[in-house]
């Protein structure tokens, strides 16, 4: 069907705000009498705070107050709810609580004074005494204090998979390791909170990717109504699921703003950034087995995540080898090893991103060792259904997104059509296969036409960079037929209608679905009005047989409506809707999923070891396309993380202390332009009407996975050196 938005490329709405320095920011925010906190973080890793020395601090002038565990107000240490909506099984971390310290980088105290630079100078002047204990932060070291305790049920297994891998004619027993991710958005967290005694109300300003949640983190803490809480965030700069769970900042800005009856602003540091959530390191032993034939026969996946001491965050690793290729033996195990690190996040294509990078290694290794080309041995063993719930998928086009790839790159005749002359240059080709979960939220949104033709359309999303603004004004613009340019879209605020939290690539899915639903009740509406103030002939005309199109309803007797000169008849300023949006209880009889094929070439110094990834193919099927333009700005983006996944990233800790030694963005390595050559997307056509009313199926996360593997393969094979580690550097080819 043609559209006049809906998949079509269009800039973004907010794109002129953001590059004219216009699009204000959490931390932007100027609230008359703004005072400034700065953080003071923890030396050690285990162990309690002897004494906390803030004389000097509080002699300087300026300083207001130096809140620690010893002052903190009694309301908010007893009897009071520190979780969210993420919240994993466990304990909450809670700043300031008490004396006890459980991870290096935790917050022990807060220094407020009247500007940034003079609460960070008087945080210096502050001294703690501390009695440490042994820490551990290695899993590595810690394998023997794995537990399933706290762990979600992983995918049941089917078949006798030990039996099948003893009997298998080609098989591999490997292990794959990963170490502990950052996100590092370009916007630190900062939160600023004021305080109204008079209404007991909080008005916070919170670098989030959903304000609900930090509204409900707030309203646990303070004891507050939903309606006392206004969370606003209206411009992210960027997430990546750093700004799932609301961050200590929050708790803090809001605690001293009540205390010192000012609003405060607690912004955090590019190296205080690393003291709260990452990609958990993660170690994983896969056993699989095939007949010569390359038919797979078993797989027995165990993965170990690591998770804090107090909270036992989860993810889902090794389901993904039960799902995604045919095999009736399968055995999958997830335990977790604690230790003495904060917990865990959600951090983009969480479990997938760190799954798939094992399971698609060691397809390339077992299709090598059959002797089959690793495209044909995944065709070979191509999964038609959700093997681990038995059930048919809502769509998949993944053997399109092969052929498309293979098309593209040149994969069948990939050994002959490189240009390298140079013979110190090793070039190598690997691929892989993505997938990432199409999910649907319960969302809610409210639309607002008036008779000038201006249409308001509201929901609590956020937008931490992909596009929500733009892609909402699209789905409404066509539903009504109306202008973008007629559209205003508000989001970042809780006194919206409620939306699910920015993430798991469901916003489109979730808020676009129900931007659509609001727009179908107002034209329903505007329908009505028709057939009571234009033309009675109209009244049995089915609402699905008007179309909307420039401002103008289409009846199919040719009768033309414009919309504004409807109102104006009717004698109405506006028209409102507003509606709550569930998933249908059909989708539950289908597994929805996207799906992508990863090809990629890589360049090796023979004797250096130095890598260089000069062009990546990734064709991506993810249900209908809404705005191409920024779609393609999602993967390339997934792309090119998915390259520093693959060759860069590495938290690295002092095992003694727990410190992290590279907190910093000179020593944590990331894919910059210099490691961005050639990107291609393919958007692989795919009809879905059972994932969502809109068939989108959501880009964020499905164009980082298998971007690791598909290097880490072609590393293989240029050098004919397999690297299991992540990250693949030069140190490991030449060792």
């Amino acid at each position: 069907m043609d559209t006049a938005y809906i998949g079509k490329s269009r800039k973004r709405v907010d794109g002129v705000k953001k590059v004219t320095g216009s699009a204000t920011y959490a931390g932007e925010f100027k609230p008359e009498g703004l005072v400034h906190g700065y953080v003071v973080n923890s030396t050690i890793a285990n162990g309690k705070i002897v004494a906390i020395h803030t004389g000097k601090a509080k002699m300087i002038d300026g300083v207001l107050d130096i809140f620690t565990h010893e002052n903190l107000p009694d309301d908010v240490r007893q009897n009071v709810d520190y979780t969210d909506p993420l919240s994993p099984p466990g304990h909450p971390f809670r700043p300031l609580y008490n004396d006890q310290v459980l991870y290096n980088g935790q917050p022990i105290a807060l220094v407020v004074a009247e500007s940034f630079e003079l609460a960070r100078y008087a945080a210096g002047l502050v001294e703690v005494e501390y009695l440490a204990e042994e820490c551990t932060t290695d899993i590595k070291k810690n394998m023997g204090n794995a537990t399933t305790e706290g762990v979600e049920d992983t995918a049941p297994d089917r078949g006798n998979a030990e039996l099948a891998y003893a009997n298998a004619a080609v098989r591999i027993d490997v292990e794959y390791s990963q170490p502990r991710h950052y996100h590092n958005p370009m916007e630190p967290h900062v939160s600023i909170a004021e305080w109204n005694a008079k209404t007991q109300s909080f008005k916070i300003y919170d670098k989030v990717q959903g304000v609900n949640s930090s509204q409900e983190y707030i309203c646990g803490i303070f004891n507050l109504d939903t309606e006392n809480v206004q969370i606003l965030s209206p411009f992210v700069g960027g997430g990546f699921g750093s700004g799932l769970r609301p961050q200590y900042q929050l708790f803090l800005a809001a605690m001293a703003a009540r205390e010192l009856q000012r609003p405060v602003k607690v912004s955090l540091t590019r190296r205080q950034m690393f003291s709260f959530g990452h990609r958990p390191a993660c170690i994983q032993q896969l056993q699989m087995g095939a007949s010569k034939e390359g038919k797979l026969k078993s797989i027995i996946h165990k993965a170990y995540g690591e998770t804090s001491k107090f909270e036992k965050y989860n993810e889902t690793i090794v389901d993904w080898s039960g799902m995604m290729y045919q095999c009736e033996n399968v055995k999958l195990e997830y335990r977790l090893i604690p230790v003495n690190v904060y917990t865990p996040m959600d951090m983009r294509a969480p479990g997938g991103a760190t799954g798939m990078f094992a399971l698609e290694c060691a397809m390339d290794e077992l299709a090598i060792k059959t002797n089959i080309d690793p495209l044909e041995f995944r065709l070979l063993n191509y999964a038609d259904k959700d093997q681990n719930e038995d059930k048919p998928f809502s769509s998949k086009e993944l053997r399109e997104c092969y052929r498309q790839a293979a098309s593209h790159f040149g994969w069948f005749n990939r050994h002959t059509n490189t240009q390298i002359k140079d013979d110190s240059i090793l070039v190598g080709y690997g691929m892989a296969t993505g997938c990432w979960e199409a999910m649907q939220q319960k969302s809610s949104a409210k639309a607002v036409l008036t008779s000038s033709g201006k249409l308001v359309v509201s929901s609590s999303t956020a937008d931490i960079g992909t596009g929500t603004y733009t892609v909402m004004s699209q789905i409404a613009g066509d539903t009504l037929g109306i202008a973008m340019e007629e559209i205003t879209f508000q989001l970042g605020d809780t006194s919206l209608p409620k939306a699910p939290i920015e993430g798991g690539s469901w916003t489109v899915s979730s808020v676009g679905s129900a931007v659509k639903a609001v727009c179908n009740h107002l034209k329903k509406q505007l329908i009505d009005l028709a057939k009571v103030n234009v033309d009675e002939d109209l009244d049995h005309v089915d609402y699905d047989e008007v179309s909307c199109t420039d401002g103008t309803l289409i009846f199919p007797n040719g009768t033309l409506v414009n919309i504004s000169t409807l109102l104006v008849t009717a004698g109405l300023d506006s028209i409102e809707a507003e509606n709550a949006l569930e998933p249908e209880e059909r989708q539950e009889q289908y597994s929805s999923y996207a799906h992508s094929c990863v090809m990629v070439e890589v360049h090796v110094d023979k004797d250096l070891g130095m890598i260089t990834v000069p062009r990546v193919t990734s064709a991506i099927a993810g249900g209908r396309i809404i705005n191409p333009k920024t779609a393609e700005s999602q993967i390339l983006g997934a792309i090119t993380w998915g390259i520093g996944m693959a060759l860069e990233e590495e938290g690295m800790i002092d095992d003694r202390s727990g410190r992290i030694m590279n907190a910093n963005l000179a020593e944590y390595h990331m894919a910059v332009h210099a490691d961005v050559q050639q990107l291609n997307v393919l958007f692989i056509e795919e009809h879905d009407d059972i994932v969502n009313p809109l068939g989108a199926k959501g880009l964020g996360e499905i164009g980082i996975v298998g971007v690791a593997s598909a290097i880490a393969n072609a590393v293989f094979d240029a050098t004919g050196k397999r690297v299991r580690n992540l990250p693949i550097t030069l140190d490991k080819l030449l060792e």
